[in-house]
């Protein structure tokens, strides 16, 4: 496959520039990050990770810093001007934007953990597992992305998610040991997410409906049912009713192989108890 297009995103050159004049801003108004956030009803983390330029300031957030803080359009204006570089491939972009929407996501993954499950370190291991490798630019790039996106677990009303694991991945100590027990313990936190499903498919099962490969369903808002899978140079978002009724089943069969969602959890305890 041909390299594919791009869509422009944000570099983090200027994201620290942007997180920088934030600190300033919000210092000046006498706010910690802590209070900051209180305020504004946000978390602490996504001040945090702004203000150290590893997430990018959404345009929506900025108008409501400036409104907040009183800076007159000072952060809006920063990030209307900020430089662009390209990241997001534009065949993963539809993909993004759905599920941004989705009312429901179920998952299958084989190789690594849900984008939206893994901590900063483990996004930053996969990506710098890359062959041919990214810079440390391009890396903080993605992983900035990949967390962004974790926001809609915690929406006031997130989507139902259900995320199926294959056991290898748990044993894969990808980025370090350190890397590996603090992701360990994100699974085992967000296992607990009221509307979050976390099921491992251990290791000895004698029957696999997904040997294909991982997988994404997805429900938006209007009720369609979209599937989306990936391969080594690309991916595909599935609209069409029969193709996604083939990946539902192997979806339904799938988690009436791994182990329930109480087991799944008495599996992480015991990985965690071995650290």
């Amino acid at each position: 496959m041909s390299r594919p297009n791009r869509r422009p995103r944000r570099n983090t050159s200027a994201m620290r520039m942007v997180g920088a004049l934030l600190a300033v801003h919000r210092e000046a108004a006498g706010y910690t990050q802590q209070s900051l956030a209180k305020q504004l009803a946000i978390s602490e983390d996504l001040i945090a990770s702004v203000e150290q330029g590893r997430r990018p300031l959404k345009m929506d957030l900025a108008v409501q810093l400036d409104d907040f803080l009183g800076t007159n359009r000072t952060l809006q204006t920063a990030v209307e001007n900020m430089p662009e570089v390209d990241l997001v491939p534009r065949w993963a972009e539809e993909y993004l934007d759905c599920e941004r929407e989705a009312i429901a996501i179920s998952s299958y993954e084989n190789q690594v953990l849900p984008g939206q499950l893994q901590t900063e370190a483990y996004a930053r291991a996969v990506f710098r597992s890359r062959v041919p490798v990214f810079d440390e630019d391009e890396i903080e790039q993605y992983v900035a992305t990949r967390i962004e996106r974790q926001e809609i677990l915690h929406r006031r009303v997130p989507p139902t998610t259900s995320f199926v694991i294959w056991e290898a991945v748990l044993h894969d100590h990808l980025g370090g040991q350190e890397v590996f027990a603090e992701q360990l313990r994100r699974l085992r936190e967000y296992s607990e997410l009221p509307g979050l499903a976390l099921q491992i498919l251990p290791f000895g099962r004698t029957t696999h409906a997904a040997l294909d490969g991982p997988f994404v369903l997805l429900e938006t808002p209007d009720h369609q049912r979209l599937a989306y899978t990936e391969t080594q140079r690309g991916s595909q978002l599935i609209a069409d009713p029969d193709e996604v009724a083939i990946v539902t089943q192997r979806c339904a069969m799938l988690r009436t192989q791994a182990l329930n969602a109480e087991d799944s959890r008495g599996l992480l305890n015991r990985l965690l108890g071995e650290q």
